[in-house]
């Protein structure tokens, strides 16, 4: 039971600190409560931990123009943030995580606001039918967060500009570009700001979970952690990681997101193999690279090698059958 609740706030705009404090914040949480954590970041695409950031983001223009390309520990797809977005995320221990009543305290928010937010499917918050918040999990070691954007009066030009999903991805949701899908809360009530939105998420905040919230105070280990792990979040080696002079490529979408495979063979063996996903578990992409590096380059030992990774019924059944209609 979530007993006591705590907000933490920042004025800091950059990604790789933000994204620091929150996995400090996820570190010190603790037993019997709850932390609402806002935050945002300037001109910046955030990708999923299993995505790769040459297909979600036109890099070099973000690098350009000044912007910043992160990465987070969740799964789930590329966003982009500016100081038109508020970010906000629930931190708490598995058992009191309840991404319904966490839903519920936007949805609020947003009520008190003259806004009326309903959830589709997987992870988005919608309005008049259009997305404004797309949401992503992490749970480790027996803590979790739940954390997501509002668009409140983002640059909708930039946004276009430097995302750049998949062909399959945006055909499979049946648009014809990244800014047909989403719109601002300003475009609802013309007044609204980053500013008021915070106000309304600690007043729903407190109001769905009955109790009153106090500040979160970091202890001396802050500092030194959140800068560890901002250097880590900045390195080249988090945001690309190896890009393998694969000899074989092929990607997909199905139900449970998308999957991008690159595989560097020799000799008939499989000696490498990267994967791309923006599935939900983030474990996904890191499971399939294991089980398919040193296999022979057949469909007999592709299969072989799915069942015995232990991965959910449908996506073993799914990348069988894409295989398949590969021919491998």
């Amino acid at each position: 039971m979530v007993q006591s609740l705590r907000i933490y706030e920042t004025q800091c705009t950059d990604p790789y600190i933000n994204l620091a404090v929150e996995k400090y914040l996820l570190d010190h949480v603790s037993q019997g409560e709850c932390i609402l954590y806002l935050w945002q970041n300037q001109n910046t695409v955030v990708i999923g931990r299993g995505q790769n950031a040459w297909a979600e983001c036109r890099t070099s223009l973000l690098e350009q123009e000044g912007g910043k390309l992160a990465r987070r520990l969740s799964g789930g797809g590329a966003v982009f943030h500016d100081l038109g977005n508020l970010n906000f995320t629930f931190l708490t221990t598995e058992d009191n995580y309840d991404l319904n009543r966490q839903l519920s305290v936007i949805q609020t928010a947003c009520r008190l606001l003259g806004i009326d937010a309903v959830p589709s499917g997987r992870n988005d918050l919608l309005v008049n039918g259009a997305k404004f918040s797309g949401n992503a999990f992490y749970h480790s070691q027996g803590k979790a967060y739940h954390h997501g954007t509002i668009l409140v009066n983002a640059n909708m030009d930039k946004l276009s500009r430097y995302l750049s999903p998949s062909k399959a991805k945006l055909e499979a949701k049946g648009v014809q570009s990244v800014r047909s899908r989403v719109i601002n809360l300003s475009q609802i009530v013309p007044s609204l700001t980053c500013d008021s939105m915070r106000l309304a998420m600690k007043e729903a905040f407190a109001r769905v979970y009955g109790l009153f919230p106090t500040p979160f105070v970091p202890d001396s280990s802050f500092q030194e952690s959140v800068c560890a792990d901002a250097e880590i979040n900045s390195s080249w080696q988090w945001l690309y990681g190896k890009q393998l002079p694969f000899s074989f490529q092929c990607e997909n979408r199905f139900s449970w997101g998308s999957i991008q495979l690159q595989l560097d063979v020799r000799s008939g063996i499989v000696q490498a193999a990267k994967v791309y996903s923006d599935a939900m578990d983030w474990s996904l992409a890191p499971t399939l690279e294991q089980a398919l590096t040193g296999i022979p380059f057949s469909l007999r030992e592709f299969q072989e090698a799915i069942c015995a990774a232990q991965l959910q019924g449908d996506i073993v059944k799914d990348l069988q059958k894409f295989f398949k209609e590969l021919i491998l």
